[in-house]
């Protein structure tokens, strides 16, 4: 039976996916089971940073796999350790807890900061300010704390105690805040909102009000972490550093794995008991996940997004000068997105079309995030390609 009938009948059918399955990675490229080749810039939606059949990868996992894939979080294991600890001397924490995603990282950083006020403060400071066009998950907390309408329709009565603020607006935010406030959740860019960076300044005067007012902030770098910005986490770029982190998507390359960061003075808020996931962390993908992580620190993968996202931003630009069609482009690193005139999806499917994959967040942004290790030859082929769509505009 065909692949795309098959998983009709029995998958539920919460993805429109494209009408192609894919069989083959290797690099940037994915094959389809007809033999046709795309360039892959969704990169597996920011997690594939290292390309697709990475030996990195497949190296790791199978030299954990014949030693120890599972025992649960009753035991120490050393993979798990040893990638802890280089999470912790590679930013601003002191104690990482392990899950399996972005939404169950962002649910553990909302019940640790509710935990955390109502033992240092008062059981009635739980409120969490969080942006208007955010994503943080899928879960009844995220879906709440996401400022979407769209993802939080028909799941009411959705959980109290989240406040929501337009983005980059300092002083909206500094409205908000009450003595019902326990922290202030936020992504540097909100990479599902549309590729929205925020503002240097307001970043900062966030890290202010925080400290001014004895709030956390939490910083949700699920997609923007482990490099994708061309630093390894996106508040490096903004002379700042949260409380609690969040991080998945990159962590092992297409492995599932969360994590969440903390400073000390926070973590201590969850003891034996407090919080805990059967699957998080693993020999197994955290042994994949420090390979992972340390070849984007030593092996130039950092160097290589930065100058590569500089080149395909220029070249975005420039073809903005002779197109209308673009009204903006934006981002940081390789992950870019491009506002556009039309529906985003008509550019989506032409340049499928013609061997590249895209995806659109946003009815009129397209959004770009391959894998870190991208090359110039493969951006250009990128750019010429949407520039003979966009011509075909004027």
């Amino acid at each position: 039976m065909d692949t795309k009938v098959l998983a009709d009948r029995y998958i539920f059918n919460t993805y429109k996916r494209f009408p192609i399955t894919l069989v083959k990675g290797r690099g940037c490229r994915v094959w389809d089971e007809e033999g046709r080749e795309y360039l892959d810039f969704i990169g597996g939606i920011a997690v594939c940073a290292l390309g697709h059949s990475s030996e990195v990868v497949s190296n790791a996992l199978k030299s954990q796999s014949e030693i120890l894939v599972h025992v649960s979080n009753l035991f120490y294991t050393r993979p798990q350790a040893e990638l802890a600890e280089l999470l912790v001397k590679h930013s601003f924490a002191d104690k990482v807890f392990f899950c399996n995603s972005g939404a169950e990282a962002n649910e553990a950083a909302i019940k640790l900061v509710r935990r955390y006020s109502a033992e240092n403060y008062d059981p009635q400071r739980y409120v969490i300010i969080a942006m208007e066009n955010s994503f943080h998950g899928r879960t009844m907390a995220t879906l709440t704390a996401t400022g979407q309408k769209k993802i939080q329709k028909g799941f009411d009565p959705l959980l109290n105690g989240f406040r929501h603020v337009p983005f980059n607006d300092i002083n909206a935010l500094k409205d908000a805040i009450d003595e019902t406030v326990c922290a202030i959740l936020l992504e540097p860019i909100q990479g599902e909102g549309g590729v929205i960076c925020a503002d240097r300044d307001y970043l900062r005067g966030v890290e202010e009000i925080c400290k001014e007012k004895d709030i956390l902030l939490v910083l949700d770098e699920v997609q923007v972490g482990m490099g994708r910005t061309g630093r390894l986490f996106a508040y490096e770029h903004y002379g700042i550093e949260p409380d609690v982190m969040t991080l998945a998507k990159a962590m092992a390359n297409g492995l599932p794995i969360g994590a969440m960061l903390s400073v000390e003075s926070v973590a201590s808020a969850f003891g034996p008991g407090a919080h805990a996931s059967t699957f998080g962390g693993t020999p197994l993908v955290c042994a994949v996940s420090k390979a992972v992580l340390e070849y984007i620190l030593n092996e130039g993968v950092l160097d290589n997004c930065a100058s590569m996202g500089k080149y395909l931003i220029e070249g975005l630009k420039e073809m903005k000068t002779k197109y209308p069609i673009i009204r903006d482009i934006r981002g940081m690193g390789l992950i870019v997105g491009v506002e556009l005139d039309i529906k985003a999806d008509e550019v989506v499917q032409r340049c499928m079309q013609n061997g590249i994959l895209i995806n659109s967040p946003k009815e009129n942004v397209i959004r770009l995030v391959p894998p870190l290790i991208i090359t110039q030859r493969e951006i250009d082929q990128l750019l010429n390609t949407l520039n003979s769509i966009f011509k075909e505009y004027v």
